[in-house]
């Protein structure tokens, strides 16, 4: 897999019927090895050890009901209060980010209603602060430590 604009991490592989599959140590289980999947996978280790996001308040593939559709948000990061702080929405390397992506992601968050809006291809990572009181949002230059949350 190629590699990220991210720390290096180790996963658990397995070969099988001539595909790999990776270790989801969230959802508990293997998982096909897709370039967007080793985005997430990437990204849930980045989010565990480099910003001390307690793993147990990591869901992933979290189906949530929008226009009356069901969608999955690639990665929801909760408070210890269980309340939604972060959604995360992961592409392959080779997809650009461009404003559909951030449309995807901000209909999730009319749902969800979260402060952070995080949108990564592995390469680019861009963290958006959404400001309730004054209507308002802002790009960070940087994705919060959890404990600044």
């Amino acid at each position: 897999m190629q590699k990220l604009n991210l720390p290096e991490y180790s996963f658990k592989l397995k070969q099988q019927n001539g595909k790999i599959d990776v270790f989801d140590r969230i959802r508990k289980k293997y998982v096909a090895l897709t370039p967007e999947e080793w985005v997430r996978q990437n990204f849930i280790c980045y989010l565990i050890q480099e910003k001390n996001v307690p793993e147990s308040l990591i869901a992933v593939e979290k189906e949530i009901k929008c226009n009356n559709m069901c969608r999955r948000t690639d990665i929801v990061v909760y408070s210890k209060l269980a309340k939604p702080v972060i959604i995360v929405e992961c592409k392959a390397p080779d997809v650009e980010i461009k404003n559909d992506t951030f449309e995807q992601i901000v209909r999730y968050n009319m749902v969800l209603q979260v402060n952070y809006l995080v949108v990564t291809n592995g390469l680019q990572h861009y963290c958006c602060f959404i400001d309730y009181l004054d209507n308002s949002y802002h790009f960070l230059e940087y994705i919060p430590n959890y404990t600044k949350l």
